[in-house]
Parts: structure tokens; sequence; C-alpha cells
């Protein structure tokens, strides 16, 4: 048992869907062929029974008409009325009350039916006994009390019984064929989705992730499989790229201060050390680059942090006072860069609390406003206003800087990405606004930035209330 387990366990998918779709398929023949099998050998042994029923009233009618008495001298009359009565394969006799046969025709009858069998019980249903249809009925004239039996052989309806039979197992083993036939085809049917999509993955697997499923045929749940495999592959694709180009930003953003540093230290190394002042040089320069190094590396990691699930910083703590907020990070902007006018308008938000992560807010609101302060230009303006629409209160942030083109404002939320010469020239490394957009997700907040070249730029974060 354990070994047909395990062999039937190592089959492929396809014929086990060939085995059991087969099986259903020959069970639902068989099943159905039984089922005519019984009601034909039903329907033609009721027919025989309903037909000697009827024969057996006409005789007793016909004898009874007759009056024909039951005496030695009547019997020759007796017996042509049965004879005329009597079928081909079949038996007539007509019994005294004390059990003797009085008159008795047979045709082609065995010989222990005529001489061997006993009477039968009169007042009967006609019954199958030994391959013969039995009836018996009794009969009184006159003085006379008896029982008339008719016999008739089944041999003819076992026969065509046994041809359908015979038909039947024939048309078994077709079905049985054909049933592996259709399992197979069906099989097919079922398993060609799978299989194309095994081939979609070794070409995956050989050529890359831009294979695809194709998606001819019907629009069935096997299509809309397809789809979704499709549309993995497509989010697979981009995440891979995104890693990829995240890897080698990365890596360029890391080479360059690590390569400063390296070019520092072997300058000193070779003569350096012995001249104070380009030691102190050096030793600058490198501790900005270090500084510079960790805060690449901070920004890293806080953006691996706000693309978790979660995105969570520390202790998740609600925002009480949306204007309370606002006014904490113009401040905080403002003692850094004095030589800004930060104009703030958030009335309409004070004292309004927000169902957003107080830590995300804060991050949100130094990056927008550090970006505005980068990229302002010859502008030092900046203006902050809050509002409420509909259920969200929304935080706009505007500069009056040198905005960005329509080809690169798609390409701001991707990590490491600066529109122009004059954005690359500034300090940062293009994460700021992929981090932003990050924390704004697992928030429940929505950022949008709209810009003009030339114009400047406003960000809204969209808060629910």
């Amino acid at each position: 048992m354990n070994r047909l387990r395990n062999g039937y366990a190592a089959l492929p998918i396809r014929w086990k869907l060939t085995l059991w779709s087969s099986l259903l398929l020959f069970l639902l023949f068989a099943a159905s062929s039984l089922a005519q099998f019984w009601f034909v050998e039903k329907w033609m042994v009721n027919q025989e029974e309903e037909r000697i029923e009827h024969d057996m009233k006409e005789l007793l009618n016909v004898l009874l008409a007759k009056e024909i008495t039951m005496k030695p001298e009547h019997y020759s009359a007796i017996q042509a009325h049965l004879d005329k009565a009597n079928v081909r394969n079949g038996m007539i006799r007509i019994w005294s009350d004390e059990g003797e046969p009085i008159v008795t025709v047979a045709d082609n009858m065995p010989q222990s039916w005529i001489s061997g069998a006993s009477r039968a019980e009169g007042n009967q249903s006609a019954s199958v006994k030994d391959g013969m249809l039995v009836m018996a009925s009794p009969l009184t004239v006159f003085q006379f009390k008896g029982t008339v039996e008719m016999v008739r052989s089944m041999g003819d309806i076992n026969r065509l019984i046994s041809i359908l039979n015979r038909i039947m197992l024939a048309c078994g083993a077709i079905a049985l064929m054909l049933s592996v036939i259709g399992g197979r085809l069906l099989a097919r049917i079922l398993i060609n989705p799978l299989r194309v999509m095994n081939e979609t993955i070794s070409r995956v697997k050989q050529k890359g992730l831009q294979e695809r499923m194709p998606l001819e045929g019907a629009r069935d749940d096997v299509a809309a499989l397809k789809m979704m495999f499709n549309d993995m592959m497509d989010q697979v694709e981009q995440s891979f790229r995104q890693q990829k180009r995240f890897v080698e930003d990365a890596s360029h953003e890391l080479r360059t201060p690590i390569a400063i540093m390296e070019g520092h230290l072997h300058m000193l190394q070779r003569w350096g050390k012995n001249d104070a002042e380009v030691l102190n040089q050096s030793l600058q320069s490198s501790t900005e680059e270090l500084l510079r190094l960790k805060r690449l590396v901070e920004e890293l990691l806080l953006l691996s942090r706000a693309e978790t699930p979660d995105g969570t910083l520390g202790n998740v703590v609600p925002c009480n006072n949306l204007a309370g907020m606002i006014q904490s990070a113009v401040w905080r902007t403002a003692v850094v860069h004095p030589e800004f006018h930060i104009q703030v308008s958030a009335e309409r938000v004070e004292g309004l609390e927000a169902a957003v992560n107080e830590a995300h807010l804060e991050q949100i609101l130094n990056i927008l406003l550090d970006n505005a302060v980068k990229y302002s230009g010859k502008s030092r303006t900046i203006q902050v206003a809050g509002s409420i629409a509909f259920s969200e209160a929304i935080i706009a942030i505007t500069d009056e800087g040198i905005g960005i083109s329509d080809e690169d404002l798609p390409h701001v939320w991707d990590r490491f990405y600066r529109a122009d010469k004059a954005r690359s020239g500034k300090s940062g490394y293009g994460l700021g606004l992929p981090i932003a957009k990050r924390l704004a997700e697992s928030s429940g907040c929505r950022l949008t930035l709209d810009s003009k070249l030339g114009q400047g730029t406003t960000a809204r974060l969209f808060i629910p209330l």
C-alpha cells in the first residue's frame, strides 16, 4: 500500500488529472449503462408477465364460456383449446384438485418440466422460476375444481439480455479508452496554462525579468492568473531596477568621500604629515567628508526604515497640535538659516489633532523645508500655510526658487535623483523626497509636488483627520 501511495505521489500532475478524469468519465458511463440495463431487463420481464396474465384471462374465459366438463371424453376438445392458447416454448397444464395432471400441452419444453413439475399454487401472480415464467390460476367448472398452469420459457429474453450485456461490456471497453483519451485531452487543457507559466519562468531564468506570459485566448480565471503573474513580474522587474539603480547610486555617493579621505591620507603618509598647514587642511577635509559620509549612511538607514511595512521610527506618538508642529519646524529652520524669511499661516489648523505619527510628520516637514531652503535660488522667501479641505488637513510649503521641469518632476521621488546641474551642485544626495514620500505613505498621508521651471515649487502634505 505504501509503495502504491508513493508511486501515486510521484506521478506528474498531468497523469493524476488524466487518471482521475478518466475514472470519473468511466464511472459516469458505467452508472448510466447499468441503469439502462436494469431498466431494459425489468421492462422486458414486465412485458412478458403482462402478456401471460392476459393470455391466462382469455383462456379462463374460453373454458368457462364453453362450459366444457372435465371428463375424459372431453379431454381432446380441452387439449385443442389449450393448443390454441399455448405459445412457442410454452406449456399449459390443467391440474385436478387432487394434484393430478389432467391435460397437458407443451411446445419445445424440457422433459423435466413436463413430467416432473409439481402443481403450482393457484391465485398467484406471474413469477420466474428456474428460467421459466410461471403463472397458475384456479379453475371451477360445474363440479370440477382445479388449477390452470401456464409456463413460458425465458430463454429468448435471457439470450437478448446476454447479448445486451456483451454489447455493454464492449461499449464499456470502448468508453474506457475514450475516457482515457478524453481525460488526457482535459488534463492537457487544464495543464497548458501551468506549462506556459513554467516555460515563462524558465525564460525569465535564462533571459531576464522582461519575459511575460502571453494573454491570448478566453478571458477566464486562467487569463486572470496570467495577468496577475505578469503584474507581479512587472513589480519584480521594477523593484530589481530600482534596487540596481540604488546600489549603483549609493556606491557612487559612498565612493566620493572615501576617495577624498583616501587621497588625503596617502598624501599625509607620503609627505604631508611633516607640514603642519597641510596636515590641518587634510584633517579638516577628511573630517568634513567623514561627516558627509555619516549623513549619507543615516539617510540611507532612515530610508530603509521608512520602506518597511510599518515605517516605524521609534515610538508612535500622534500629533495633538498640528499648528504647533508647523511652528516648531519653521523655528528650527529659521534658526539654522536666519537669512530666509519664512511666512507662516497656520491659524486654520490651530489646536487640531491629526491621525499621523508625530515623528514622521516632524521628519517630513524638516525635509520639505530643507529642500525649500536649498533650491530657493536668489529668493529668500518661503511660505508655509495650513488649511482644511473635506476630511484632510493640508500643509503647503512654497518657495520661489529654481523650480523643476515637467520632464524631471515625475522622477523626484526616485532615490538619488537630482533634476539638473543646479540641483546636483547643492549639498544632499537626492534621498530627502523619497524618504518624505515613504514616511507620508506609511502614516496614511499623501505628498504631492507642483513645480514650474524658474517659478518655484509647492509641496503639499495631505493629512487625514
